[in-house]
């Protein structure tokens, strides 16, 4: 009999978190960045369309298996010989298993047994909370990870004077692993699930069928052991690791949470106008020099090209880090660590909860009692907004990215509404305030400062964003790619230009 959409899966045929069914939007969920990973002469590639289609679009076939989306809720299908079918959420289940596995399974659950592997099942209100704080304290280590590399990437000399452009590399590269990866949650079923042992990392052979001749003989030809990959059931395997893996709390951490918040596209957009607007900050060779904001002129053209440069090596450079990064978990599988199931269930999870309330407070604390006031400037305030931008692009991401298969519509709006909000920003810390104040004085300058760096940081990414345009298909790819970058781009001069090119831009009072 059918499941119906209200019941959940049984405990053997998904993760031991609750997790709601909503968190099938996540697009950090969805496509891998490297469609063959073992190089099979035959294939099959699947698109973002594919998992996000409506039931009776963008589905595909493979033997026996049918798989479909609808409502932003992914489903398996599978007809048994009995014409019997189970409907499953991808995020909450596995692919179907096999016959075998199965049986296992269904004498399994009859003597009781069933969760046996996984124990308890963690309930949805611990999951959601887990997921929340992982989000809370990988935002606060995302955004420390973006300024430092700022800074240590922004010296005499640079090649690159836009340091975001470093962030953006290193975080998608990070979640291009994470997306690739199937060794660190390998026991998201615990370690005693009978699931844990058929996930293979090697690619399932299989024997060809011998040809039988007359006399029930085979051929003396096809007597040799013909072996190929199973494409349907390496793909199986790798769909069951990555639907669980991908519901885990931890991974939506590191995908969403740490990887979302490294990267920024916010910044990337400000970067370009900046380089169009001749007034992209960088570092002059002479040691003790000051910085220089672009005072030399230079004709249209020379901007042209500036802006041409920025969006081209940041976009060229986050795709490529995706791939390098799937590369290196493909590279590195033999020798990446198993996470330990008990450990993170029993001891981390609950421990997050006091860890990431304890860092954001402690961001709080400081930020009142700095050792240093320029440390406001350069962090503080900074890790005080960034978990704020990061749960609402989670939130945003449930709601909206589920709405059009061939457009992710929640990240899209996120990035479009950060670069809003920093080009308004911007403009309040450039612009005089009161009293000739530039930016409402220092600590104004300060608060601006950390908003932009960590609430529109956060809010807006481009690991995810490099991610959907990898995974959707070419033509949907390039019209969600140039409505970003010319959407982003056209913000940022009607808002920041409006302010630019009327009375010019005035030194902030703070210096970070």
């Amino acid at each position: 009999m059918p499941v119906s959409d209200s019941r959940r899966p049984s405990a053997h045929s998904r993760s031991s978190y609750n997790e709601p069914d909503d968190f099938g939007n996540l697009n950090e969920n969805v496509a891998d960045p490297i469609d063959n990973p073992n190089e099979l002469s035959v294939y099959r590639s699947h698109s973002l369309e594919d998992a996000r289609g409506p039931r009776n679009e963008g589905h595909y076939h493979h033997h026996e298996d049918l798989e479909s989306q609808h409502n932003g809720r992914y489903r398996l299908q599978r007809q048994s010989q009995e014409g019997e079918n189970a409907e499953l959420t991808e995020l909450a289940a596995s692919p179907p298993l096999d016959r075998a596995t199965e049986e296992t399974h269904s004498t399994s659950s009859s003597n009781g047994s069933q969760a046996e592997g996984n124990g308890e099942q963690v309930s949805r209100t611990a999951t959601e909370l887990y997921t929340i704080s992982y989000l809370i304290f990988f935002a606060i280590l995302g955004t420390l990870a973006r300024l430092g590399l700022q800074a240590f990437t922004f010296y005499p000399g640079a090649p690159l004077v836009f340091g975001n452009l470093w962030a953006n590399f290193a975080g998608s590269l990070v979640f291009g692993f994470l997306s690739e990866d199937r060794k660190l949650f390998r026991q998201e079923w615990g370690p005693s699930h009978p699931k844990n042992s058929d996930i293979q990392l090697s690619a399932p052979m299989r024997r060809k069928d011998s040809a039988v001749n007359g006399n029930g003989h085979a051929h003396s030809k096809q007597e040799e052991l013909e072996k190929e990959p199973d494409v349907a059931e390496l793909q199986a395997r790798y769909k069951r690791h990555a639907t669980v893996k991908k519901t885990i709390p931890l991974y939506i951490g590191l995908a969403t949470g740490f990887c979302g918040s490294f990267t920024s596209f916010s910044s990337f957009m400000r970067d370009g106008f900046l380089a169009l607007s001749n007034n992209l900050p960088g570092p002059i060779s002479h040691p003790t020099a000051q910085l220089t904001t672009g005072t030399v002129s230079r004709s249209g053209g020379d901007s042209f090209m500036a802006i041409v440069a920025v969006i081209l090596l940041n976009i060229c450079m986050s795709v490529s880090a995706l791939k390098i990064g799937a590369h290196v978990a493909l590279g590195m599988e033999r020798w990446t660590p198993i996470i330990p199931f008990r450990l993170f269930r029993r001891v981390v999870d609950p421990l997050i909860v006091f860890l990431a309330v304890g860092c954001w407070l402690g961001a709080v604390i400081m930020a009142i009692f700095p050792p240093q006031n320029a440390w406001r400037g350069e962090a503080i305030f900074a890790l005080i907004f960034a978990p704020l931008g990061c749960l609402l692009r989670f939130y945003a991401s449930l709601k909206l990215n589920g709405k059009i298969a061939s457009f992710p519509l929640g990240t899209f709006s996120v990035n479009m509404f950060g670069t809003i909000i920093l080009a308004m920003l911007w403009d309040l810390q450039h612009a005089g305030l009161g009293a000739g104040m530039i930016g409402g004085g220092r600590v104004g300058c300060q608060v601006l400062q950390g908003m932009m760096d960590g609430f529109c940081g956060c809010l807006t990414t481009v690991s995810t964003w490099v991610g959907e345009l990898n995974g959707l298909r070419r033509r949907h790819s390039y019209i969600y790619g140039l409505a970003s970058v010319i959407g982003g781009l056209s913000l940022m001069i009607v808002i920041t230009g409006s302010l630019r090119w009327s009375k010019g831009f005035s030194a902030p009072a703070c210096a970070t």
